[in-house]
């Protein structure tokens, strides 16, 4: 059973030592990918902001997709039904993501908060952290994946 508090505080964590969202969520879950912390930041590092900063889909919810894939994913090109459970489970994490922010893109997540986007990485300042909230989409995503996973796992 995974520790869904443990997770979301580890990913919380995670984002505060300078790492993107979309790392901060998958390292939260090496250990059960079977990798390292830098072996995962390595692996999710181009899906942070917003996937590469183009500012599409939120990196944390990237992420949150890219560990169940590993976790629970197909690699039979055949296998009709993995991919359809798959994308099942995807879908429903991202609605639970949707319906708590109202949105999956990052741009959008941002100007909500006042921030304007950029293509370009920011500096992790305190006035970065104070200026974007986006330690709660980490935390949620993190969260939300633990309870999905603990849902397939039984």
């Amino acid at each position: 059973m995974i520790d869904r508090q443990q997770k979301m505080e580890k990913a919380k964590a995670l984002f505060f030592s300078g790492y993107n969202c979309a790392q901060s969520v998958a390292a939260a879950y090496a250990p059960e990918m079977g990798m390292t912390e830098q072996q995962v930041a390595r692996l999710a590092g181009g899906l942070g902001g917003g996937l590469g900063g183009l500012r599409v889909t939120c990196g944390a919810v990237s992420a949150m997709c890219l560990v169940m894939s590993w976790l629970h994913g197909y690699d039979d090109p055949e296998d009709f039904d993995g991919k359809k459970h798959l994308y099942a489970t995807e879908q429903r994490m991202a609605a639970h993501f949707t319906d708590r922010f109202e949105t999956l893109i990052c741009r959008k997540l941002l100007e909500s908060m006042g921030v304007t986007p950029s293509n370009e990485p920011s500096p992790r300042t305190p006035e970065y952290y104070r200026k974007r909230h986006c330690a709660q989409y980490v935390e949620a995503c993190a969260g939300i994946l633990a309870d999905e996973l603990n849902e397939l796992n039984g």
